[in-house]
């Protein structure tokens, strides 16, 4: 059903999904998502997902989990996290892949305002849990939503943290956002 909603959605808003992997590399992986700049983002990348019949979740804050909709929060791939306590998400995130299979949402900026760098808990907790990086972002201007570029476990292992900043920040600079003068392009 959310598959064959997904792809409605995708159609009647005037997107297109554009796989620059295996599809199964949406699988099990870390869901780096970038340029962050706008609240809709979120419902455009879930119906992306929907529609290639793919399991994904999102860290939020756990108010939204327990609220009243929470069940529909939690239906859409929400894992509430109390913000009000230090908690360690890297290890948090390792143990929820030992678990189940799943595409981790995670957007770097932390934010959907400017941010003069990235936050790094996406590449440790990629690591922590050894899984993939796949990358993802939507363009605004073409209206299109790009999934799927890998960067492997070993690679994570292999490379060095700014040579892979590097290539993703090279990647997203190809990338209009919704609201660019919240997206900063040096990210790290």
């Amino acid at each position: 059903m959310k598959k064959l909603f997904g792809k409605l959605m995708l159609k009647i808003l005037g997107w297109k999904v554009v796989l620059e992997g295996d599809v199964n590399n949406l699988d099990r992986c870390i869901l780096v998502v970038a340029p962050h700049t706008a609240n809709d983002e979120y419902m455009l990348g879930n119906f992306a997902y929907w529609s290639l019949g793919k399991p994904l979740k999102v860290i939020i804050k756990d108010q939204h989990t327990k609220a009243w909709y929470g069940f529909l929060v939690k239906a859409m791939g929400g894992v509430g996290i109390d913000r009000s306590q230090k908690n360690d998400l890297v290890k948090f995130v390792a143990d929820l892949f030992k678990k189940e299979d799943f595409s981790l949402v995670i957007t770097p900026e932390g934010t959907r305002s400017w941010v003069p760098k990235w936050r790094k808990g996406f590449y440790h907790m990629a690591l922590a849990a050894k899984v993939p990086l796949v990358i993802a972002s939507g363009d605004f201007k073409e209206k299109i939503i790009y999934l799927g570029k890998k960067i492997s476990v070993e690679d994570l292992e292999t490379r060095t943290y700014e040579n892979i900043m590097a290539e993703l920040q090279e990647y997203y600079k190809k990338r209009t956002p919704k609201v660019p003068e919240n997206w900063n392009p040096k990210i790290y």
